[in-house]
């Protein structure tokens, strides 16, 4: 069901990751197509985003109260007409989810609906048309008493709540509260609300990053009504029998895996056996207590995706002025390495990403501007307005940062064919 690294690799080339709620005016249309312009004029194959869906919880796209529905808090023309032709259509073709959204939404959200496939089939056209993909985001859970929750109460596990256990990040764990999955339920029914899920996802992107792929080979099950991850344990996830369903009603679904965190081989495994792309990450590659880590650049494979950091972590500007000891020699020493060297030590960390063997290379928008730990997207465990919330400056794509970041790209031998 995955774009085989083996059979038909993805060319080299590079992105952007954006959500479009961080354009200036946070919403699709004009800004959306001028940020496409600007990436083709930067030499850019890519355009990565946050999940699309309603927004949930402290406006966080992963809390969605929708696995299919679109918001429509990006709309650019919220007001549009919709016919009556254009609802009966809509309704008929996403006839597996959409009366359940509409039932759980309320009055006009059929035909808000309409309006953002309307607009987001426009855009995505238009990328395609200047050589810019899309790679969407999969959040693995669904929010708890959102409309998938409420339509299909037999699909979920009662009395337990998902999570991750504690690491070297948190001694209590994380404790998301989504609801779990019932995967024995779900394989009596042939994973139906997965292919479906998997089906509109197709629709709207290029390629999606699937995340906490290790929740597929085991999840962390924690007791409703703990107040944090600590008392929660292991079950077993459905493996590779997901995929295989999805694949064999859908055919090649590109996927990339969120592999990050405490992976075990049996994930790695999985991964590998299905073809999928996972993600390594620049900024992890510097502790000295880890000098096998994955993340470092001499152990990148080529059919992962190297990214300078994550909408989960701090921008390359903040991290770099947080660095000492140790690390940031082991910074500067490969920064010196490999002869990426710049005036401002984050656009040394683009090149450096720039320069892996992975074939596709993600920047975040706030690492080539520069911005600091202000403009990070989210700090997990956290919730609050300064989550979620970052916008560019108006005026900030400029021909000048597109040229900068053309000629990186093309130095890293990632320009388009």
């Amino acid at each position: 069901m995955t774009r085989s690294s083996g059979s038909n690799p993805l060319p080299r080339a590079s992105g952007v990751q954006l959500h479009p709620t961080s354009l200036p005016g946070g919403r699709l249309g004009e800004e959306a197509f001028a940020f496409v312009d600007w990436l083709a004029e930067a030499g850019q194959s890519w355009w990565q985003m946050l999940p699309l869906g309603p927004v949930g919880e402290g406006g966080s796209p992963y809390k969605a109260p929708s696995a299919f529905a679109g918001s429509a808090t990006l709309l650019a023309e919220p007001d549009a007409p919709v016919s009556a032709a254009e609802l009966d259509a809509l309704r008929e073709r996403e006839a597996y989810w959409l009366p359940d959204w509409e039932a759980y939404a309320g009055d006009g959200a059929g035909a808000d609906q309409v309006r953002f496939d309307r607009e987001w089939s426009a855009l995505r056209l238009y990328a395609t048309e200047r050589g810019v993909r899309i790679i969407g985001d999969l959040p693995i859970y669904v929010a708890e008493d959102g409309a998938d929750h409420r339509a299909h109460p037999e699909l979920f596990q009662t009395g337990v709540q998902a999570g991750v256990p504690p690491d070297q990040f948190t001694d209590a764990g994380q404790l998301w509260g989504n609801p779990l999955y019932d995967w024995p339920a779900l394989r009596r029914r042939r994973y139906r609300w997965w292919v479906e899920r998997l089906r509109r996802t197709s629709q709207l992107v290029d390629l999606s990053r699937i995340d906490h792929f290790r929740g597929f080979v085991a999840y962390w099950s924690v007791p409703l009504g703990d107040k944090d991850a600590r008392g929660g344990h292991w079950k077993r996830g459905p493996g590779r029998a997901l995929f295989d369903a999805i694949g064999g009603q859908l055919g090649d679904v590109p996927l990339i895996a969120e592999n990050l965190g405490e992976i075990t081989e049996p994930v790695e495994r999985l991964r590998r056996e299905l073809s999928l792309p996972g993600m390594a990450v620049m900024q992890f590659a510097f502790d000295p207590s880890q000098p096998r880590s994955p993340y470092k650049l001499e152990r990148h494979e080529e059919n992962d995706v190297v990214y300078t950091g994550t909408h989960d972590g701090d921008t390359a500007r903040g991290w770099i002025e947080t660095l000492s000891g140790a690390s940031l020699e082991e910074f500067e020493s490969e920064i010196a390495r490999v002869g990426v060297e710049e005036p401002e030590p984050w656009w040394s960390l683009v090149r450096l990403t720039m320069s892996s063997r992975c074939r596709t290379c993600m920047v975040q928008m706030q690492d080539i501007l520069g911005l600091g730990s202000e403009a990070r997207m989210n700090t997990p465990g956290t919730v609050g307005p300064q989550n979620w919330t970052w916008r560019m400056d108006e005026g900030a794509l400029t021909p000048e940062l597109a040229k900068r970041l053309r000629d990186a790209t093309a130095e890293a031998n990632r320009l388009p064919g």
